[in-house]
């Protein structure tokens, strides 16, 4: 297996590359549930978590990820940076290098800026979102969650649906799924899809006809700015068509289970009783968040001292 030293994307990933981690995942998430949550894998190691954009569940993740792996961890916050005086991408980055860092975890509002990073930096760069391009953690812990609540997913069908568009949640998890062999379908409104596909994705407008096929639904936040940008009538159009709800729910098989990367939006992609239902996995994909990273950032950092390094 090749040796991979950032996590930029899942694309550069095999399925046995994804195996691995999620197998990593497993491990450590038997560790999450000690009384002492703390191993010694990356004591000495720094990560650094370079965050340009608002983020709750992503960075803290991150940093409890690192600190359970016994890593340094430094949280840059650009409101109290020199970026506020107008320092660039990289000199910011080449500071960072010039402390000595192993690793960035970066999100950025502009697409493309791990890859900038990866060409003037020696630390291992790990992608948490970047504009409305990749978001390849958690398109790996949506597959943990999967493969906890459902097993092989080989076969299997999920339904991505609303705001295809602008979701960087989507264009990698739609990647991950095909990896892992499962059939993927794209609902949403015409004006919210991407102009082109991957060819292994069925497109639909018509959520109720998809249903009944599921063993995942996947909701996707509908930011209201794209009210503004016509992207859609209304609210209310919008929930009637593509919001699931108890009544939609009802179509579905018994074992379906409904995912969300949040925030939600209650009450306009998803409602609050099926938030809140059994069948959603939703705090589940924030708890798998944690073992997931550290796996990520252990074969990153520390998988070289028991062989190979895989992701």
């Amino acid at each position: 297996m090749n040796e991979i030293k950032h996590l930029l994307d899942v694309d550069q990933l095999t399925k046995d590359d994804i195996e691995k981690v999620l197998e990593t995942a497993k491990s450590f998430s038997e560790v999450l549930q000690r009384p002492i949550k703390k191993v010694p894998s990356l004591r000495g190691k720094t990560v650094v978590n370079l965050f340009y954009e608002p983020s709750t569940r992503t960075r803290i993740s991150f940093e409890v990820a690192a600190k359970r792996l016994s890593a340094d961890v430094l949280n840059f916050s650009v409101s109290t940076s020199s970026v506020e005086k107008g320092e660039s991408l990289k000199d910011t980055a080449l500071t960072l290098e010039a402390m000595g860092v192993d690793a960035v975890v970066v999100r950025h509002s502009a697409s493309g800026v791990p890859w900038l990073l990866k060409r003037w930096l020696q630390a291992s760069i790990l992608n948490a979102g970047d504009g409305m391009h990749a978001h390849p953690t958690q398109a790996l812990l949506d597959l943990f969650t999967m493969t906890e609540r459902i097993g092989d997913l080989q076969g299997k069908t999920i339904a991505y649906v609303g705001d295809i568009l602008h979701s960087r949640v989507a264009r990698s998890g739609i990647k991950a799924c095909g990896i892992m062999g499962m059939k993927v379908v794209a609902v949403a409104p015409p004006t919210l899809r991407p102009p082109a596909m991957p060819p292994v994705v069925e497109i639909s407008n018509d959520f109720d006809s998809v249903i009944p096929d599921c063993d995942v639904i996947y909701m996707l936040r509908i930011q209201r700015e794209r009210q503004k940008e016509g992207r859609f009538p209304s609210v209310e159009e919008y929930t009637r068509l593509y919001q699931l709800d108890m009544a939609r729910l009802g179509r579905a098989r018994p074992e379906v289970i409904v995912m969300h990367p949040g925030p939600m939006n209650r009450g306009i992609e998803i409602a609050s009783e099926v938030a809140d239902a059994p069948h959603s996995v939703i705090t589940a994909q924030v708890a798998a968040g944690v073992a997931l990273r550290m796996a990520v950032l252990f074969l990153l950092l520390g998988g070289s001292e028991g062989g190979e390094r895989v992701a």
